[in-house]
C-alpha cells in the first residue's frame, strides 16, 4: 500500500519538515507534531503489475537491471507509481505529492531507528553552492540553478552494531639513557617486553546497507551524532526518498567486525605509554555482538555527469559535513591558460622596451 499523510486543514500532501521537526503543509503553512497527526492515513491497493513486452534498451543497461519492480497508485492523483523492490520513500512524477511504500516499512522490514534530517534542502542549496564555488575551474553547469534543484534528501539504511571487546597487544618497548664520563658517553637502550590487556564497549558501530551507496563515501560522511536518535516513525520519511536494506546484518557482519577489530587493537595499543619506541609483537582482539539494530540515516545527494564521468555531492543530513569532487571546466583552464600567458607576454615586451 502507497501511504501519504494530508493536512488536516487543506487536504495537501504534509511532509517533515527538517527546521521544525514537524510535519508541515506547503501549501497552508500548517505545521504539528508527529505525535499529534491523527487524521486517516490515505492508502491504496497495491496492484500487480500487468504482463507486457519490455522496452528496447541498450545491452548493457539491460544486464545492469537486476531486482523486481511493482506497480503502485498514486493516493492523490492516481496515477502509476513504479518502483523497485528496495523502494520506500518515493514521489509521484505527476503531481509530486511524496509517497512511502507501507508494506516495505512493517514487520521485519521495519527500521528500529531514525535520525530525522536536520537541513533543511534551502540550507543543503545554499550549503552546495558555496562548496561548489570555491573552485575557481568549476563548469558553469555544475552551479546552475537546474543542477542545484536535483539536489535530494534520501534516508540510507544502516545496520548499527553494539560489541563487547577484548584486546590483548604485546610489544617490543625501547628506552634509551645517556652514562657520560670524562672521556665518553655511552648510550644504551633498554628493551622491554611489554604485554596489555584491555576490555571496551563499542556501541551503534555503522555499516550502510544499501548497494547503490559507495561505502567509503558513507564512512567519510560520519559521525552522525546519536543523541537525535529517535524510534523510526514513517512520517520522518515523508518528503524524501528512502530505500530498505539490500544486505541483511549477517551479510555485513564481516565488515563491522573489522572495523570494530581495529578499534580495539589501536584502543591497546594506545595504552602503551613511556616508551620511545613501541613495535608491536602480537595481537589478539576477541569480540562479542551483543545487538544488532537498523536504523535510517539523512543524507543529501546530488549527482552530476561532466565529461563522461560522474561526480557525486554528498552532505550529511543531520551535521552538515560535506563529501565530494568538483570537476575542472576544460573550457575555463584553457581561456586561463590563454590570460596567464597573454599576461606574460605582455610584461616580458614591458621588460625589453624600459630597460634594454
Amino acid at each position: 500500500m502507497v501511504q501519504i499523510y494530508k493536512c488536516p486543514s487543506c487536504g495537501a500532501n504534509m511532509t517533515f519538515d527538517a527546521q521544525s521537526q514537524q510535519l508541515s503543509c506547503p501549501y497552508c503553512g500548517r505545521k504539528m507534531p508527529i505525535s499529534e497527526y491523527k487524521e486517516p492515513k490515505q492508502k491504496e491497493p497495491e496492484q500487480k503489475e500487468p504482463e507486457q513486452k519490455e522496452p528496447e534498451q541498450p545491452a548493457h543497461e539491460e544486464q545492469a537491471a537486476s531486482g523486481t519492480f511493482k506497480m503502485f497508485h498514486c493516493p492523490s492523483c492516481g496515477a502509476e507509481l513504479l518502483t523497485d523492490e528496495y523502494t520506500t520513500a518515493t514521489f509521484c512524477n505527476y503531481c509530486g505529492s511524496s509517497a512511502l511504500i507501507e508494506s516495505r516499512l512493517e514487520g521485519e522490514d521495519a527500521p528500529e531507528l531514525v535520525i530525522p534530517f536536520q537541513i533543511t534542502k534551502e540550507k543543503a542549496r545554499e550549503a552546495y553552492l558555496s562548496w561548489a564555488k570555491r573552485g575557481l575551474l568549476t563548469p558553469p553547469g555544475f552551479v546552475s540553478r537546474a543542477t542545484v534543484e536535483k539536489i535530494s534528501g534520501l534516508y540510507v539504511p544502516f545496520w548499527l552494531y553494539d560489541y563487547n571487546v577484548q584486546a590483548f597487544i604485546e610489544a617490543d618497548c625501547t628506552r634509551t639513557r645517556v652514562q657520560r664520563t670524562k672521556n665518553e658517553e655511552i648510550i644504551y637502550t633498554d628493551h622491554f617486553d611489554v604485554q596489555r590487556e584491555v576490555h571496551a564497549t563499542y556501541e551503534k558501530v555503522p555499516a550502510d546497507a544499501s548497494e547503490k551507496m559507495n561505502d567509503a563515501l558513507m564512512d567519510k560522511l560520519e559521525p552522525f551524532s546519536y543523541d537525535k536518535l529517535t524510534p523510526f516513525k514513517m512520517e520522518y520519511l515523508s518528503g524524501f526518498f528512502a530505500e530498505k536494506y539490500n544486505y541483511t546484518s549477517g551479510q555485513l557482519r564481516e565488515r563491522a567486525d573489522a572495523r570494530v577489530k581495529e578499534y580495539g587493537a589501536r584502543l591497546a595499543m594506545d595504552s602503551i605509554r613511556g616508551y620511545e619506541m613501541i613495535t608491536p609483537v602480537r595481537e589478539d582482539v576477541n569480540l562479542q555482538l551483543t545487538r544488532t539494530r537498523y536504523a535510517m540515516l539523512p543524507v543529501w545527494m546530488l549527482n552530476y555527469r561532466y565529461m563522461g564521468k560522474d561526480y557525486m555531492f554528498t552532505m550529511n543530513g543531520q551535521t552538515g559535513k560535506i563529501i565530494g569532487e568538483i570537476p575542472v571546466s576544460k573550457g575555463k583552464v584553457a581561456a586561463y591558460f590563454v590570460l596567464i600567458t597573454a599576461l606574460i607576454f605582455g610584461l616580458a615586451m614591458a621588460f625589453f622596451y624600459f630597460f634594454l
